[in-house]
């Protein structure tokens, strides 16, 4: 089983960042946990990550854990935070991959990084916000319009807030009782962070990042049952990063797109060790 070292990292400013690392040469991927979260690397991918000689680097958001409240930062600080961390874990260059709105962060840093980020894979992503439409097919769209009236409302939404299992199919579900029962691990302890507040207002403002200035191979998974972020944001996003590669897969929701990880892991180590045989060959 892959063991993880656990530190916390205090940036310039005295921001405390909160880290997982795996060790070992690498390929390195950086996992951007889902909202909310604790961002440690999904334990069902281990066992594969293993198989691929991944180097598993993460760190919990701000405001969640340990990690220190940011409020007011955006998906494109999110380049920042990784950069601190490759930077005092000795790690060059790595991949991204990301669920839901961790999916989001990591196509940032593929943006703001296209010296340092070698791939970037996406799972259920939820695209920049451009209005009305982003809304269109969510099941319940309380929580994310509630953060379009800002800090205020969204807190006093948070406070009387409760699960609506609309959002999730059967599928999902079925996902949670599966393999993917590990998110339980993950979100319990992420429940009633402020780092759900300050993301959901992130993710209704501008990201800071242009998902079209990604120059890395990128991939975005997504259900086509999704409805809690819907596949067209998916569509949306496809349409601007050049070159993305887009598999929509049927009778998925928001969970158990997962399924689908291992592939997306298998593609990305691929990718990042051609972009690094690249890089190599050309110095």
């Amino acid at each position: 089983m892959t063991a993880f070292a656990e530190r916390d990292l205090t940036l310039p400013g005295g921001t405390v960042l909160h880290v997982y690392d795996s060790g070992g040469p690498g390929p390195a991927v950086l996992w951007h946990h889902g909202t909310p979260n604790l961002g440690s690397p999904p334990g069902p991918l281990l066992p594969l990550g293993e198989e691929l000689g991944i180097r598993w680097i993460s760190y919990d958001r701000p405001g969640y854990g340990s990690s220190t409240p940011v409020p007011g930062r955006t998906v494109g600080d999110a380049a920042g935070y990784a950069t601190a961390v490759a930077d005092a874990l000795g790690v060059e260059r790595f991949a991204v991959l990301g669920h839901s709105g961790g999916s989001s962060h990591a196509l940032a840093c593929a943006a703001l990084l296209p010296d340092r980020v070698l791939a970037a894979a996406g799972l259920g992503a939820v695209a920049p916000f451009h209005g009305e439409a982003w809304f269109a097919g969510m099941a319940d769209q309380g929580s994310l319009r509630a953060a379009t009236e800002g800090r205020a409302a969204k807190e006093k939404y948070e406070a009387a807030a409760e699960f609506n299992p609309a959002v999730f199919t059967e599928a999902d579900f079925a996902a949670l009782k599966g393999a993917w029962s590990w998110l339980d691990s993950v979100v319990q302890p992420a429940l009633g962070a402020v780092g759900l507040i300050d993301d959901d207002l992130a993710y209704v403002a501008p990201w800071g990042a242009d998902p079209a200035a990604i120059t890395a191979p990128v991939l975005l998974v997504h259900g086509e049952d999704d409805r809690m972020v819907p596949a067209a944001h998916s569509r949306w996003l496809a349409a601007r990063c050049p070159g993305a590669e887009l598999r929509l897969t049927p009778g998925d929701g928001h969970l158990s797109v997962l399924d689908h990880a291992a592939a997306a892991l298998t593609w990305l180590a691929a990718q990042a060790s051609s972009a690094s045989e690249a890089t190599t060959g050309a110095t």
